[in-house]
């Protein structure tokens, strides 16, 4: 463990998704996105669907696309639940845009609100499944 590095847990219900020591965090505030380095303040935060991103000592940036969560940080320890979490490389881009396709078909019936909801939420997932796994094809 350097320095500088952090443990780091990114959980979901299914699994565990992270476990290791970073030295930085990014992730999409509810508030504005933040980062977290070595020795950071006790913090909880409010996540919402976005990109998170993190480094380790001397190894490659990785990246998650999340559907929201909490981020807890205390003691050089932060622990991030998700809903989900898909590492960049996990992401079936060809089901995630049949996945958008069907949440727009959804939004264009207009049917009950609670539909109207969900499917802006699924359009919300896929869109930024979409826009983390394609931000990494780019910089390959």
């Amino acid at each position: 463990m350097s320095e500088k590095s952090f443990h780091l847990e990114i959980v979901t219900p299914r699994r565990i998704v992270f476990k290791g020591e970073v030295t930085s965090v990014s992730a999409p505030g509810l508030d504005g996105g933040f980062q977290v380095l070595h020795s950071h303040a006790p913090l909880l935060a409010t996540l919402k669907i976005g990109k998170v991103k993190l480094t380790q000592d001397g190894g490659p940036e990785l990246q998650y696309a999340i559907s929201g969560g909490f981020m807890e940080v205390k003691e050089n320890k932060a622990i991030l639940l998700a809903e989900t979490a898909e590492r960049t490389d996990e992401i079936d881009i060809e089901r995630v845009k049949a996945a958008r396709d069907r949440a727009l078909t959804r939004l264009a019936e207009k049917k009950l609100e609670t539909d109207l909801e969900r499917a802006k939420l699924a359009l919300a997932r896929a869109q930024n499944r979409l826009k983390v796994a394609e931000n990494l094809l780019e910089t390959r």
